[in-house]
């Protein structure tokens, strides 16, 4: 969850690539630098298990297990054809004041879906589990 928080910042891809730090793939032979990952809406937010998971500002699409090969814009376009960034295809230097406010708005109504879908998803599992351990207690 918190990681989502995180994503209030995004929407400027500069912020999107000094996320990149420690990102496996900036020599000069890689087709996914920093650059081209920020460029195509990703910013890096890895975790314990997953060392390469870029996820998009606008849509939340994540991708993992990238190879210095991938295309950041193909893969983007490959895995959330429906990403309003995308949609837009313009760079943050080419768009309005009123694109920019409109992909912010479509995004953080995304970031409230998913938030939502990730406290369904908690409530599912606790309910389960309560239904379980209820079930014990019947003889």
């Amino acid at each position: 969850m918190d990681a989502i928080k995180y994503d209030f910042n995004m929407n400027r891809e500069q912020n999107r690539k000094a996320t990149f730090i420690e990102w496996p793939f900036n020599d000069e032979n890689c087709n996914c630098t920093s650059e081209k990952m920020a460029a195509a809406g990703f910013y890096h937010c890895p975790t314990d298990r997953d060392q390469d998971i870029a996820r998009c500002f606008v849509c939340f699409k994540e991708l993992e297990g990238w190879e210095p090969e991938d295309d950041p814009w193909k893969e983007h376009k490959s895995h959330s054809p429906k990403c309003e960034f995308l949609a837009l295809n313009k760079r943050e230097e080419d768009m309005t004041v009123e694109e920019f406010l409109d992909l912010e708005t479509k995004g953080q109504n995304n970031r409230v879906k998913k938030i939502a879908e990730l406290k369904i998803r908690e409530f599912e599992e606790t309910a389960e589990h309560v239904k379980e351990e209820m079930k014990k207690l019947v003889p």
